[in-house]
């Protein structure tokens, strides 16, 4: 696989929220506007950066049977410095995260890639790796925030979309981010399983 494909898959083809399903928790808890998406996107990457490069550039160091909570040590360890950043620069953004920010640690995104991915390649693919399923992340989380937001409060990053425009607010609550992503589910889902259907033809 070339390094490219490595990047690319994780933003469309192995997209971690519409094709592999995870991290589904904090995508639903945290959409609910474009500003909250992006912060989880930018802290779920940077932990997933560094996550990966450092558990590829020890895999030969890390005994095989105590690799899940070296893992977690790790990753621990990045959580840790995104939650007192936000913390320290962007107060507002970490309250209105929350708890979200620490349960990074148990993302099953980043533990997965460093166990499938970062344990097994080199450290610039890892990172490639990362970047990719970052951007696949963040690029998801906005997109639901933008409809989210969008219908469900009539604005976008808080500046008022269409004047008079009447909310539908069930789309900020805990049944529009289940329509909503399973709408975008079965959405990409259907394009991947055409594309299939094309390559037979």
């Amino acid at each position: 696989m070339s390094k490219w494909q490595i990047f690319k898959s994780g933003l469309f083809k192995n997209n971690p929220v519409f094709i592999l399903y995870l991290g589904l928790c904090p995508v639903l808890a945290t959409s609910t506007s474009i500003r909250d998406g992006f912060g989880m996107g930018v802290a779920a990457t940077f932990v997933l950066l560094g996550s990966n490069v450092i558990v590829s550039a020890m895999r030969g160091v890390i005994p095989r049977k105590v690799r899940i909570p070296c893992f977690i040590v790790v990753i621990a360890t990045f959580v840790t410095l995104v939650e007192l950043f936000l913390a320290a620069y962007q107060p507002e953004l970490s309250k209105s995260l929350g708890l979200f920010v620490p349960l990074i640690v148990v993302n099953c995104i980043i533990l997965y890639r460093a166990e499938s991915f970062a344990s097994k390649n080199t450290v610039f693919s890892s990172f490639l790796d990362a970047l990719g399923m970052g951007c696949g992340f963040t690029l998801a989380l906005l997109l639901l925030a933008f409809i989210r937001e969008g219908l469900g409060k009539g604005t976008l990053l808080g500046y008022e979309l269409i004047p008079g425009f009447e909310p539908a607010v069930i789309m900020i609550l805990p049944p529009g981010a289940f329509l909503t992503i399973g709408l975008l589910m079965g959405f990409f889902n259907w394009r991947k399983n055409r594309g299939k259907a094309l390559k037979c033809d």
